[in-house]
Protein backbone atom coordinates (compact mmCIF):
# COMPACT_ATOMS: atom_id res chain seq x y z
CA UNK A 1 0.00 0.00 0.00
CA UNK A 2 3.18 2.47 0.89
CA UNK A 3 4.20 2.07 -2.45
CA UNK A 4 1.18 3.28 -4.36
CA UNK A 5 1.07 6.71 -1.58
CA UNK A 6 2.41 8.57 -4.59
CA UNK A 7 -0.38 7.51 -7.32
CA UNK A 8 -2.92 8.09 -5.20
CA UNK A 9 -1.65 11.66 -3.96
CA UNK A 10 -0.92 12.49 -7.87
CA UNK A 11 -4.79 11.46 -8.42
CA UNK A 12 -5.90 13.80 -5.74
CA UNK A 13 -3.45 16.87 -6.98
CA UNK A 14 -5.43 15.45 -10.95
CA UNK A 15 -8.72 15.87 -9.07
CA UNK A 16 -8.31 18.95 -7.45
CA UNK A 17 -6.68 21.17 -10.41
CA UNK A 18 -9.73 22.45 -11.41
CA UNK A 19 -10.04 24.61 -8.22
CA UNK A 20 -6.88 26.27 -8.47
CA UNK A 21 -7.00 26.74 -12.20
CA UNK A 22 -10.56 28.61 -11.01
CA UNK A 23 -8.88 30.62 -8.35
CA UNK A 24 -6.11 31.48 -11.04
CA UNK A 25 -8.31 32.64 -13.38
CA UNK A 26 -10.39 34.57 -10.79
CA UNK A 27 -7.30 36.09 -9.48
CA UNK A 28 -6.37 37.55 -13.23
CA UNK A 29 -9.80 38.95 -12.78
CA UNK A 30 -9.87 40.13 -9.63
CA UNK A 31 -6.67 42.36 -10.59
CA UNK A 32 -8.66 44.50 -13.12
CA UNK A 33 -10.86 45.56 -10.85
CA UNK A 34 -10.19 49.32 -10.00
CA UNK A 35 -9.43 50.56 -6.74
CA UNK A 36 -11.67 51.96 -4.72
CA UNK A 37 -13.93 52.14 -1.59
CA UNK A 38 -14.20 48.18 -1.74
CA UNK A 39 -10.11 47.84 -1.63
CA UNK A 40 -10.28 45.83 1.70
CA UNK A 41 -12.77 43.01 0.74
CA UNK A 42 -11.05 42.86 -2.67
CA UNK A 43 -7.72 42.56 -0.85
CA UNK A 44 -8.82 39.44 1.16
CA UNK A 45 -10.37 37.54 -1.71
CA UNK A 46 -7.34 38.25 -3.41
CA UNK A 47 -5.76 36.58 -0.32
CA UNK A 48 -7.75 33.70 0.06
CA UNK A 49 -7.69 33.30 -3.84
CA UNK A 50 -4.35 33.38 -4.40
CA UNK A 51 -3.75 30.94 -1.25
CA UNK A 52 -5.96 28.30 -3.15
CA UNK A 53 -4.15 29.16 -6.64
CA UNK A 54 -0.62 28.14 -4.79
CA UNK A 55 -2.25 24.93 -2.94
CA UNK A 56 0.13 22.75 -5.27
CA UNK A 57 3.73 21.73 -5.96
CA UNK A 58 5.33 21.95 -9.44
CA UNK A 59 7.67 19.50 -10.61
CA UNK A 60 9.18 21.41 -13.21
CA UNK A 61 12.48 22.60 -13.13
CA UNK A 62 12.33 26.57 -12.38
CA UNK A 63 14.40 28.87 -14.82
CA UNK A 64 18.18 29.61 -13.33
CA UNK A 65 17.31 33.63 -14.96
CA UNK A 66 20.68 34.29 -15.05
CA UNK A 67 20.39 37.30 -17.85
CA UNK A 68 23.66 38.99 -16.92
CA UNK A 69 26.75 39.45 -14.38
CA UNK A 70 28.98 42.16 -13.71
CA UNK A 71 32.86 41.03 -14.61
CA UNK A 72 34.82 43.91 -13.37
CA UNK A 73 33.17 47.05 -14.04
CA UNK A 74 31.57 45.47 -17.15
CA UNK A 75 27.84 43.74 -17.19
CA UNK A 76 28.28 40.76 -19.25
CA UNK A 77 25.47 38.63 -20.71
CA UNK A 78 25.05 35.41 -20.15
CA UNK A 79 23.36 32.68 -22.24
CA UNK A 80 22.41 28.99 -20.80
CA UNK A 81 23.32 26.36 -23.06
CA UNK A 82 23.38 22.63 -22.47
CA UNK A 83 27.34 21.30 -23.17
CA UNK A 84 26.33 17.50 -22.73
CA UNK A 85 23.51 15.68 -21.45
CA UNK A 86 22.64 12.17 -20.21
CA UNK A 87 18.60 11.01 -19.54
CA UNK A 88 19.38 11.50 -16.10
CA UNK A 89 21.05 14.75 -16.03
CA UNK A 90 22.92 17.65 -18.49
CA UNK A 91 26.10 19.93 -17.65
CA UNK A 92 24.89 23.05 -18.32
CA UNK A 93 26.81 26.10 -19.13
CA UNK A 94 26.35 29.64 -18.45
CA UNK A 95 28.62 30.89 -21.32
CA UNK A 96 29.54 34.50 -21.18
CA UNK A 97 30.85 36.79 -25.04
CA UNK A 98 33.80 38.73 -24.68
CA UNK A 99 35.24 37.81 -21.57
CA UNK A 100 39.41 36.72 -21.31
CA UNK A 101 39.75 33.02 -20.25
CA UNK A 102 38.78 32.40 -17.00
CA UNK A 103 39.01 29.19 -14.59
CA UNK A 104 36.63 26.36 -16.07
CA UNK A 105 34.67 25.28 -12.89
CA UNK A 106 32.01 22.36 -12.73
CA UNK A 107 29.47 23.03 -9.43
CA UNK A 108 28.18 19.92 -8.53
CA UNK A 109 24.56 20.22 -6.99
CA UNK A 110 22.60 17.88 -4.77
CA UNK A 111 20.27 15.43 -5.88
CA UNK A 112 18.24 15.61 -2.70
CA UNK A 113 15.14 16.84 -3.52
CA UNK A 114 14.99 20.26 -5.03
CA UNK A 115 16.59 21.64 -8.26
CA UNK A 116 19.75 22.69 -9.17
CA UNK A 117 18.41 26.27 -9.14
CA UNK A 118 18.21 26.56 -5.22
CA UNK A 119 22.17 27.24 -6.96
CA UNK A 120 21.16 30.16 -8.64
CA UNK A 121 22.97 32.61 -6.23
CA UNK A 122 25.48 30.64 -5.85
CA UNK A 123 25.81 30.16 -9.52
CA UNK A 124 25.89 33.86 -9.74
CA UNK A 125 28.91 34.96 -7.15
CA UNK A 126 31.18 32.54 -9.08
CA UNK A 127 30.15 33.64 -12.61
CA UNK A 128 32.18 36.94 -11.71
CA UNK A 129 35.49 34.91 -11.60
CA UNK A 130 34.73 31.43 -13.50
CA UNK A 131 33.39 29.60 -16.46
CA UNK A 132 30.84 27.82 -14.46
CA UNK A 133 29.11 24.74 -15.08
CA UNK A 134 26.69 23.28 -13.84
CA UNK A 135 25.64 19.78 -12.62
CA UNK A 136 21.87 20.13 -14.00
CA UNK A 137 19.89 16.88 -12.60
CA UNK A 138 16.87 15.78 -14.47
CA UNK A 139 13.39 14.58 -13.06
CA UNK A 140 13.43 10.97 -12.21
CA UNK A 141 9.47 11.09 -13.09
CA UNK A 142 10.21 12.01 -16.71
CA UNK A 143 12.44 9.45 -17.30
CA UNK A 144 11.06 6.42 -18.67
CA UNK A 145 12.04 3.25 -16.97
CA UNK A 146 13.69 1.47 -20.31
CA UNK A 147 16.61 4.27 -19.51
CA UNK A 148 17.78 1.95 -16.41
CA UNK A 149 18.98 2.63 -12.97
CA UNK A 150 20.65 5.60 -11.66
CA UNK A 151 22.82 4.40 -8.59
CA UNK A 152 25.42 6.40 -6.19
CA UNK A 153 27.98 4.82 -9.09
CA UNK A 154 26.15 6.27 -11.61
CA UNK A 155 26.33 9.66 -10.08
CA UNK A 156 30.09 9.65 -9.65
CA UNK A 157 30.29 8.90 -13.10
CA UNK A 158 28.37 11.43 -14.40
CA UNK A 159 31.07 13.75 -12.44
CA UNK A 160 33.88 12.29 -13.82
CA UNK A 161 32.31 11.92 -17.84
CA UNK A 162 31.27 15.63 -16.92
CA UNK A 163 34.67 17.08 -15.86
CA UNK A 164 35.65 15.20 -19.14
CA UNK A 165 33.75 17.50 -21.05
CA UNK A 166 35.66 20.32 -19.37
CA UNK A 167 38.93 19.47 -20.63
CA UNK A 168 42.41 19.89 -18.97
CA UNK A 169 42.34 21.17 -15.07
CA UNK A 170 38.54 22.09 -14.19
CA UNK A 171 38.12 23.05 -11.06
CA UNK A 172 35.16 21.32 -9.05
CA UNK A 173 33.11 22.28 -6.47
CA UNK A 174 30.83 20.58 -4.57
CA UNK A 175 27.54 21.64 -2.48
CA UNK A 176 26.21 19.30 0.57
CA UNK A 177 25.54 15.78 -0.44
CA UNK A 178 27.50 15.09 -3.09
CA UNK A 179 31.06 15.59 -1.46
CA UNK A 180 31.30 11.94 -1.40
CA UNK A 181 30.60 11.31 -5.03
CA UNK A 182 33.21 14.17 -5.87
CA UNK A 183 36.29 12.71 -3.39
CA UNK A 184 35.68 9.43 -5.04
CA UNK A 185 35.48 10.96 -8.72
CA UNK A 186 38.35 12.93 -7.79
CA UNK A 187 40.72 9.76 -6.18
CA UNK A 188 39.24 7.60 -9.42
CA UNK A 189 40.59 10.47 -11.87
CA UNK A 190 44.00 11.14 -9.73
CA UNK A 191 44.75 7.34 -9.45
CA UNK A 192 44.22 6.90 -13.67
CA UNK A 193 46.04 9.96 -14.45
CA UNK A 194 43.17 11.37 -15.99
CA UNK A 195 43.53 14.09 -18.39
CA UNK A 196 40.49 16.26 -17.09
CA UNK A 197 41.24 15.30 -12.86
CA UNK A 198 40.33 18.56 -10.74
CA UNK A 199 43.14 21.29 -10.52
CA UNK A 200 41.42 21.67 -7.09
CA UNK A 201 38.47 20.42 -5.37
CA UNK A 202 36.34 22.07 -2.54
CA UNK A 203 34.05 20.51 -0.74
CA UNK A 204 31.20 22.64 0.85
CA UNK A 205 29.24 21.60 3.96
CA UNK A 206 29.77 17.75 2.59
CA UNK A 207 28.99 14.29 5.02
CA UNK A 208 32.55 13.13 4.00
CA UNK A 209 32.36 11.17 7.56
CA UNK A 210 28.96 11.68 9.67
CA UNK A 211 30.48 9.75 13.02
CA UNK A 212 31.68 13.41 13.57
CA UNK A 213 29.55 15.09 16.11
CA UNK A 214 26.02 13.60 14.32
CA UNK A 215 23.22 15.80 13.46
CA UNK A 216 19.60 15.09 13.78
CA UNK A 217 19.86 14.11 10.42
CA UNK A 218 22.68 11.67 10.56
CA UNK A 219 21.28 10.03 13.70
CA UNK A 220 17.69 9.64 11.84
CA UNK A 221 19.43 7.36 9.00
CA UNK A 222 20.96 5.48 11.61
CA UNK A 223 17.42 4.73 14.08
CA UNK A 224 16.49 2.51 11.30
CA UNK A 225 17.39 -0.66 9.13
CA UNK A 226 17.68 0.09 5.97
CA UNK A 227 15.00 -2.41 4.21
CA UNK A 228 12.65 0.25 6.55
CA UNK A 229 13.52 3.32 4.06
CA UNK A 230 13.23 0.57 1.45
CA UNK A 231 9.59 -0.17 2.66
CA UNK A 232 8.34 3.29 3.62
CA UNK A 233 9.64 5.85 1.77
CA UNK A 234 9.99 4.25 -2.05
CA UNK A 235 7.39 4.59 -4.66
CA UNK A 236 6.08 4.02 -7.78
CA UNK A 237 5.86 6.44 -10.24
CA UNK A 238 2.29 7.62 -11.04
CA UNK A 239 1.05 6.06 -14.67
CA UNK A 240 0.35 9.58 -15.82
CA UNK A 241 4.31 10.36 -15.76
CA UNK A 242 6.80 9.93 -18.62
CA UNK A 243 8.86 7.59 -16.01
CA UNK A 244 5.76 5.62 -15.19
CA UNK A 245 6.58 2.98 -12.31
CA UNK A 246 10.36 4.10 -12.03
CA UNK A 247 11.13 3.29 -8.04
CA UNK A 248 11.70 6.64 -6.54
CA UNK A 249 11.64 8.77 -3.36
CA UNK A 250 9.27 10.87 -3.84
CA UNK A 251 9.76 14.51 -4.23
CA UNK A 252 6.28 15.55 -2.07
CA UNK A 253 7.34 13.40 1.09
CA UNK A 254 10.88 14.93 0.97
CA UNK A 255 9.07 18.32 1.06
CA UNK A 256 6.62 16.77 4.01
CA UNK A 257 10.33 16.31 5.72
CA UNK A 258 11.71 19.75 4.97
CA UNK A 259 8.52 21.49 6.20
CA UNK A 260 7.60 19.45 9.44
CA UNK A 261 11.02 20.85 10.59
CA UNK A 262 10.30 24.47 10.61
CA UNK A 263 6.42 24.18 10.71
CA UNK A 264 5.21 27.18 12.72
CA UNK A 265 7.60 28.87 10.53
CA UNK A 266 6.56 28.02 7.18
CA UNK A 267 2.57 28.62 8.61
CA UNK A 268 3.56 32.37 9.44
CA UNK A 269 5.16 32.67 6.02
CA UNK A 270 1.81 31.64 4.21
CA UNK A 271 -0.06 34.01 7.32
CA UNK A 272 2.17 36.91 6.11
CA UNK A 273 1.78 36.72 2.63
CA UNK A 274 -2.16 36.22 3.22
CA UNK A 275 -1.73 39.75 5.10
CA UNK A 276 0.43 41.45 2.32
CA UNK A 277 -1.38 40.65 -0.52
CA UNK A 278 -4.94 41.86 1.48
CA UNK A 279 -2.79 45.14 2.78
CA UNK A 280 -2.28 45.60 -1.01
CA UNK A 281 1.84 45.39 -0.26
CA UNK A 282 2.93 43.69 -3.28
CA UNK A 283 6.62 44.10 -2.82
CA UNK A 284 6.79 41.91 0.63
CA UNK A 285 4.03 39.72 -1.21
CA UNK A 286 6.69 39.01 -4.00
CA UNK A 287 9.93 38.14 -2.18
CA UNK A 288 7.53 35.36 -0.12
CA UNK A 289 6.09 34.14 -3.11
CA UNK A 290 9.78 33.98 -4.83
CA UNK A 291 11.01 31.91 -2.26
CA UNK A 292 7.63 29.49 -2.67
CA UNK A 293 8.47 29.00 -5.93
CA UNK A 294 11.08 27.79 -5.20
CA UNK A 295 10.84 25.56 -2.42
CA UNK A 296 7.42 23.77 -3.62
CA UNK A 297 9.80 23.18 -6.82
CA UNK A 298 10.57 19.92 -5.98
CA UNK A 299 12.07 16.32 -8.02
CA UNK A 300 12.08 12.95 -6.81
CA UNK A 301 15.51 10.79 -6.68
CA UNK A 302 15.61 7.87 -7.87
CA UNK A 303 15.28 4.77 -5.51
CA UNK A 304 18.90 2.85 -6.09
CA UNK A 305 20.83 6.38 -5.06
CA UNK A 306 18.84 7.30 -2.52
CA UNK A 307 18.93 3.88 -0.86
CA UNK A 308 22.35 3.68 -1.49
CA UNK A 309 23.52 6.96 -0.48
CA UNK A 310 21.89 6.16 3.02
CA UNK A 311 23.27 3.10 3.57
CA UNK A 312 26.47 3.54 2.44
CA UNK A 313 27.12 7.07 3.37
CA UNK A 314 25.11 7.47 6.62
CA UNK A 315 25.06 4.20 7.99
CA UNK A 316 27.98 2.53 7.18
CA UNK A 317 30.28 5.39 6.39
CA UNK A 318 32.16 3.63 3.84
CA UNK A 319 34.44 6.55 2.66
CA UNK A 320 36.16 7.49 5.80
CA UNK A 321 36.68 3.54 6.82
CA UNK A 322 38.66 3.04 3.53
CA UNK A 323 36.00 0.04 2.08
CA UNK A 324 34.07 2.22 -0.46
CA UNK A 325 33.77 0.96 -4.15
CA UNK A 326 33.14 2.42 -7.43
CA UNK A 327 31.79 -0.23 -10.01
CA UNK A 328 33.79 -3.11 -8.19
CA UNK A 329 37.00 -0.87 -7.60
CA UNK A 330 38.25 0.55 -4.13
CA UNK A 331 38.38 4.19 -3.97
CA UNK A 332 41.80 5.14 -2.59
CA UNK A 333 41.80 8.69 -1.54
CA UNK A 334 45.28 8.33 -0.87
CA UNK A 335 45.77 9.07 -4.23
CA UNK A 336 44.40 12.46 -4.51
CA UNK A 337 47.50 14.43 -4.77
CA UNK A 338 49.17 17.04 -7.82
CA UNK A 339 45.62 19.29 -6.52
CA UNK A 340 44.21 21.91 -4.02
CA UNK A 341 41.98 20.88 -1.57
CA UNK A 342 39.68 23.03 0.16
CA UNK A 343 37.12 22.34 2.74
CA UNK A 344 34.17 24.91 4.23
CA UNK A 345 31.84 24.26 6.90
CA UNK A 346 29.15 26.94 8.84
CA UNK A 347 29.57 27.22 12.20
CA UNK A 348 25.65 26.75 12.97
CA UNK A 349 25.31 24.02 10.37
CA UNK A 350 22.39 21.82 11.71
CA UNK A 351 22.93 19.02 8.51
CA UNK A 352 26.53 18.54 8.62
CA UNK A 353 28.29 19.22 11.84
CA UNK A 354 31.69 21.05 12.08
CA UNK A 355 34.26 18.24 11.43
CA UNK A 356 32.17 16.26 9.05
CA UNK A 357 33.79 18.15 6.01
CA UNK A 358 37.20 18.41 7.59
CA UNK A 359 37.23 14.87 7.69
CA UNK A 360 38.50 14.80 3.61
CA UNK A 361 41.43 16.75 4.98
CA UNK A 362 42.82 13.42 6.65
CA UNK A 363 41.93 10.96 4.18
CA UNK A 364 43.86 13.06 0.85
CA UNK A 365 47.18 12.68 2.58
CA UNK A 366 48.62 12.76 -0.85
CA UNK A 367 47.87 16.43 -1.17
CA UNK A 368 50.40 18.35 -0.41
CA UNK A 369 49.78 20.78 2.95
CA UNK A 370 50.56 23.98 1.31
CA UNK A 371 47.83 23.01 -1.34
CA UNK A 372 45.36 22.73 1.14
CA UNK A 373 42.84 24.94 2.90
CA UNK A 374 40.40 24.88 5.19
CA UNK A 375 37.60 27.60 6.35
CA UNK A 376 35.04 27.32 8.89
CA UNK A 377 32.42 30.15 8.79
CA UNK A 378 31.58 31.74 11.93
CA UNK A 379 27.68 32.61 12.82
CA UNK A 380 26.19 30.67 9.49
CA UNK A 381 24.20 27.29 8.74
CA UNK A 382 23.81 24.98 6.22
CA UNK A 383 22.49 27.56 3.58
CA UNK A 384 24.93 30.12 4.60
CA UNK A 385 28.02 28.39 3.82
CA UNK A 386 27.13 28.77 -0.22
CA UNK A 387 24.40 31.81 -0.09
CA UNK A 388 23.86 35.07 1.25
CA UNK A 389 26.07 37.89 2.16
CA UNK A 390 28.48 35.73 4.35
CA UNK A 391 29.03 33.57 1.31
CA UNK A 392 29.58 36.27 -1.00
CA UNK A 393 31.76 38.51 0.99
CA UNK A 394 33.75 36.11 3.49
CA UNK A 395 33.34 32.78 1.67
CA UNK A 396 33.80 33.35 -1.64
CA UNK A 397 36.68 35.48 -1.87
CA UNK A 398 39.09 32.74 0.01
CA UNK A 399 37.44 30.25 -2.24
CA UNK A 400 38.63 32.53 -5.86
CA UNK A 401 41.80 32.95 -4.41
CA UNK A 402 42.55 29.37 -3.97
CA UNK A 403 41.03 28.44 -6.92
CA UNK A 404 43.19 30.88 -8.64
CA UNK A 405 46.73 30.20 -7.08
CA UNK A 406 46.20 26.61 -8.15
CA UNK A 407 44.69 27.16 -11.84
Amino acid sequence: MMSMYYQAFQNHMDLTAPWRDGASSALRFLNLVPQGASDQMVGRLSAALELISRSTLTYDRPAYGIDSVMVGNREIAVTEEIAYATPFGSLLHFRKDGVGEQPRMLLVAPMSGHFATLLRGTVKTLLQDHDVYITDWHNPRDIPRSEGRFGLDDYTEHLIDFLGQLGPRPHMVAICQPSVSALAAAAIMCEDNHPSRPATLTLMAGPIDTRIQPTRVNEFAKSKPIEWFERNLINYVPVQCRGALRKVYPGFVQLTAFVSMNLERHIKQHMDLANHIAKGEKEKAATIKTFYDEYFAVMDLPAEFYIETVRDVFQEHLLPQGRLMHRGRPVNTKAVSRMGLMTVEGEKDDICAIGQTLAAQDLCTGVRAYRRVHHMQAGVGHYGVFSGKRWNNEIYPLLRDFVHVNS
